[in-house]
């Protein structure tokens, strides 16, 4: 059996997930980027294998120890993608996106696939049925959303997230501060999401959506857009990567 551990050091969470040969095992957020907090886990689970997709300045020393200690590979601009970039600048593209596109041509072969990924910003994706990735669109995500309406307002609160406005415990015709907020930030994202989705939908057929990161369950069920949700989306390009860079 071969394990291969993929990372993912984002702007807001560090996090890595365990693969046992091509099986998706378990997903662990981590306290840290130190080289030490990621050899112990190198050690716990005997990782013949490692893929790192960082957005944020980390440690080389983790680098180092993840070369030294497994066959290791960082995914960069150099890196060997199922799809290809046409358009804009390739080298600015995001690890984040570029693991996305590789899990919707390993997960969805010669389609039009838009991934929507919900992060400390929202992204969308779009690859099309040759595989190749067409760009997308870049918006603030919800705690963004939530703390620049505070920070640039004189009165207005900060309202934290909750599992209970998530799950759509808020009108969507706010009747107080709080719940204007509310409907604002998780009803406008929401139909942000269907304008999208349905945008592309009525210009490519053979088409096919995916909505991953942490709270993608909560919206997927807010959506009137057919869209299919899997929260390890991106780790599952990561290890796709990870095969055909090691």
């Amino acid at each position: 059996m071969s394990v291969t551990i993929c990372f993912d050091f984002g702007n807001t969470r560090l996090k890595a997930a365990i693969f046992e040969d091509q099986n998706f095992k378990q997903e662990i957020v981590l306290s840290n980027g130190d080289a030490a907090t990621v050899l112990d886990l190198v050690k716990k689970y005997h990782a013949d294998k490692s893929i790192l997709s960082s957005v944020i300045n980390h440690s080389e020393e983790t680098e180092t120890i993840l070369q030294q200690y497994t066959k290791f590979h960082k995914l960069g601009t150099t890196s060997l993608l199922p799809f290809t970039t046409p358009v804009g600048k390739p080298e600015t593209i995001g690890a984040d996106r570029l693991a996305l596109c590789a899990a919707a041509v390993h997960n969805f072969p010669r389609q039009n696939n838009l991934i929507v990924s919900l992060g400390t910003c929202i992204t969308y994706n779009f690859i099309n049925q040759n595989h190749e990735f067409l760009g997308g669109a870049i918006s603030p995500g919800m705690d963004m959303r939530y703390k620049s309406m505070h920070q640039f307002t004189a009165k207005l609160p900060m309202i934290e997230q909750d599992e209970l406005s998530l799950r759509g415990n808020f009108p969507v015709t706010g009747y107080d501060t709080k719940t204007n907020l509310q409907s604002g930030v998780i009803a406008g994202i929401g139909f942000e999401i269907d304008g999208y989705v349905d945008f592309y939908q009525q210009r490519y057929g053979n088409f096919n959506a995916v909505l991953t990161g942490g709270n993608s369950i909560h919206f997927a069920r807010r959506l009137k857009s057919k869209i299919f949700a899997d929260q390890n989306f991106l780790f599952k390009g990561l290890f796709a990567l990870s095969e055909i860079n090691n």
